[in-house]
């Protein structure tokens, strides 16, 4: 199963669980009702749904050859505890930039001298909603990086094993002999 942060990470996904979200917890949305709300294709839409059904996300009603998605709230009930569970010890251990950023991802109170900006902005809603998905995507890329880095290195010691260490064994074991 995907890390939640990474399927959450990307913003077709998080527009697709905000489109579920604004609807209600009972009500399904077709995947052509997506597709044309997002005004993205049909196989985008499907592709994002199962990573998001995948990860528990959403669930699908078949009717037909109709299918029809719900948001699933659970997982992220779970990571809304988590992460409030962070907030008191974060608070303590972190710098007030760190803080900043964690409280307007989170949604938790933003310090007094931001919130008195994101009041006069005439969508303050949207500031902390847009900062936290820069964080998230941030974080993805970061991961995404160190993921590449890794392989290189895995790439890099099967070769020197292939080409140094390899030839070295065979030269000694012949001169052993």
């Amino acid at each position: 199963m995907a890390d939640i942060f990474d399927v959450i990470a990307d913003p077709t996904r998080r527009d697709i669980l905000q489109r579920l979200f604004s609807t209600g917890k009972t009500t399904e949305l077709s995947v052509t009702e997506l597709v044309d709300a997002l005004e993205l294709s049909q196989p985008t839409v499907s592709k994002h749904l199962k990573v998001l059904r995948d990860a528990g996300l959403v669930s699908v009603r078949e009717d037909g050859q109709h299918r029809f998605y719900r948001l699933e709230a659970e997982p992220l009930e779970e990571l809304e505890d988590w992460l409030e569970s962070l907030l008191p010890s974060f608070h303590s251990n972190s710098s007030s930039a760190d803080q900043t950023v964690f409280a307007a991802w989170s949604g938790s109170e933003l310090p007094e001298p931001l919130r008195r900006v994101a009041d006069r902005i005439e969508h303050s809603a949207d500031a902390g909603k847009t900062l936290g998905r820069k964080a998230a995507e941030a974080s993805h890329q970061v991961r995404t990086v160190v993921e590449g880095a890794v392989h290189a290195v895995e790439d890099a010691s099967s070769k020197v094993e292939e080409k140094i260490i390899e030839p070295l064994r065979r030269k000694l074991s012949k001169r052993d002999k």
